[in-house]
């Protein structure tokens, strides 16, 4: 049976660069892999013809052969079995994935035994936007993973220690030959540990770290906004086999609040006026998060005005002063007034021009009046 071409195989052109070349190689030794294929016996071949065609085609001396003969010039050194040299690098290949498929043991990679670094945690912590501003003291329970005190995380009951695993005499994996090519896997017996135990420990049944709940104090400071997060060393879950604990990460979610409103570390608020205090001006009492602050109205404000007042938004959270309160204006229609109330409002009326309280008018037509420009709308 004729060999396929083997840049066919790789599907790249007879002019690709090496990088192209493993680049080529490393999907199709992903998607035939036999681990991913289990029982797949076309996979299996479809792998061994993919390695076959990189071995040839990585190697400049086999590749200039092939170029120039075909398969009949390799004089059978693509077919004569494994080559482990034609492979150093293969986890570059497979992009750091080796471990996911158990070569980085067979390709004198790391192996995975021994302790390891326990995981992460997450904890969603909700506060009220005052406790935000002014920096507060949180108390956190948290269900974890702790390493057994009896056993000090090995597993093993008092007076005795975990032996070497004799299924895989200590390496943590199991290497086997699957065709032409040697895989490693975590050995089924330790779960790559290495290690057995021969008399588990009555506290945490063999498991080396038993399930408890921490209580813990975590400070919150001013200024700290939602979605930011705090992170708390070593108040992970404690590692396997003994190994050191992950860390804890408090995401904090700050309540909104009634008045403030808040963007950065500046905050916003709306004031209602009545129309005497904008027309006539005056002075407000404003309320911030330390009291209420004086604001100076002046006369002929109006009505969406924005005031800042410097230094009274949120304290910056790495304690590098406040943002600022923007304070909008916004005058109020009374909905009932009095008799004596409408009166003098009618007063007011009857004394104001007409024009008063018309728009600005452009400069097409700054010299003509209000009625005059209805007539112009209207004809």
């Amino acid at each position: 049976m004729s060999k396929r071409d083997y840049y066919e195989i790789l599907g790249v052109s007879r002019t690709a660069t090496e990088q192209e070349i493993k680049s080529a190689y490393r999907k199709l030794a992903l998607k035939y892999h036999p681990d991913r294929n289990p029982g797949d016996k076309s996979a299996e071949d479809n792998f061994k013809e993919a390695a076959e065609a990189y071995s040839v085609l990585v190697d400049t001396d086999k590749r200039h052969m092939y170029d120039r003969f075909g398969h009949a010039g390799l004089g059978g050194a693509a077919t004569g079995g494994f080559d482990p040299n034609a492979f150093s690098g293969f986890e570059d290949i497979l992009g750091g994935l080796g471990d996911i498929f158990g070569f980085g043991d067979a390709f004198g990679g790391r192996r995975r035994s021994g302790p390891q670094r326990g995981a992460d945690l997450r904890y969603d912590l909700e506060i009220s936007f005052d406790e935000a501003a002014k920096g507060t003291e949180a108390s956190l329970q948290i269900p974890r993973q702790e390493t057994c005190e009896t056993c000090k995380g090995n597993g093993a009951a008092p007076g005795t220690t975990p032996m070497t695993c004799p299924q895989c005499q200590g390496r943590g994996q199991i290497r086997y030959q699957q065709g032409f090519f040697t895989v490693a896997r975590t050995c089924g017996q330790c779960r790559g540990t290495g290690s057995v135990v021969a008399k588990p420990c009555q506290i945490c049944r063999g498991a080396g770290r038993i399930q408890k709940e921490k209580k813990l104090s975590v400070r919150i400071p001013a200024g700290i906004a939602t979605g930011q997060r705090l992170r708390l060393s070593s108040e992970g879950e404690a590692g396997p086999g003994g190994g050191p604990p992950g860390d804890l990460y408090v995401v904090v979610h700050v309540q909104e609040h009634s008045f403030f409103q808040r963007d950065g570390n500046d905050l916003y608020c709306e004031i209602p006026l009545n129309f005497p205090t904008v027309a006539l001006g005056g002075e407000i009492k404003v309320p911030t998060l330390d009291g209420e602050h004086p604001l100076p109205i002046p006369a002929g404000t109006q009505s969406g005005s924005t005031f800042r007042i410097r230094g009274r938004g949120m304290p910056d959270v790495s304690g590098r002063g406040h943002g600022d309160l923007l304070v909008t204006v916004k005058v109020v229609t009374p909905k009932k007034l009095s008799k004596d109330q409408k009166k003098l409002l009618e007063q007011l009326s009857a004394s104001l021009p007409n024009d008063a309280f018309e728009p600005t008018p452009t400069s097409e037509h700054a010299d003509k009046g209000l009625f005059d420009r209805v007539k112009d709308i209207f004809g």
